[in-house]
């Protein structure tokens, strides 16, 4: 008898799509920083996203297993970054300091939107607008140019929308046995 699991690539795409969309909301100077986007990048981005990576390993697939842990935990680290001075835990991270973990975060994505080359446009598209993203939220915390934060948070909300386009794409294709929004 062959086990058959869920596709746990949805799950993991909407934790990722709608924190982004959230937080860059914020950067894009809408909201300041709450506890809704705090909950939303512990809770969804990060525990739902991990959860997503580790039914992937269940299904044989690296890339997935990596992109989801991965990024969920980055959302927890970001969470706790904000945090940890908050609750008198840390000091406050330095902005050139943080952008060299976002940076960091930037070169990995560079290396995880060459795996996607094998994958659809949309994939690609996720991978290759979050490296955007982060080098974006780099240069801005290096520089201190504000406008790259704006900027950010304006690509960082299309970023999470095409996320959560390329997660209903795959939840449609397997509910109605077809392709019904085109990846």
């Amino acid at each position: 008898m062959t086990q058959t699991y869920a596709n746990p690539a949805p799950l993991g795409l909407m934790g990722f799509g709608m924190t982004t969309i959230l937080l860059n909301i914020h950067n894009a100077g809408f909201f300041p920083i709450s506890s809704m986007i705090l909950a939303m990048g512990l809770l969804y981005g990060g525990f739902a996203q991990i959860i997503a990576g580790i039914m992937e390993f269940k299904k044989g697939n690296t890339f997935g297993l990596t992109a989801f842990v991965s990024y969920g935990t980055f959302w927890l680290t970001l969470v706790a970054l904000i945090l940890l001075p908050k609750l008198g835990l840390a000091d406050p991270t330095p902005k050139a300091y943080m952008g060299c973990y976002l940076l960091l975060w930037g070169v990995f994505s560079v290396f995880m939107f060459v795996g996607t080359l094998k994958g659809s446009r949309v994939l690609q598209f996720v991978f290759a607008s979050v490296v955007v993203l982060f080098f974006l939220l780099a240069a801005r915390d290096f520089t201190g140019l504000e406008v790259l934060g704006t900027l950010a948070g304006w690509e960082g909300m299309v970023c999470g929308a095409s996320a959560i386009y390329l997660a209903m794409a795959e939840v449609l294709q397997e509910q109605f046995g077809r392709q019904i929004l085109p990846m």
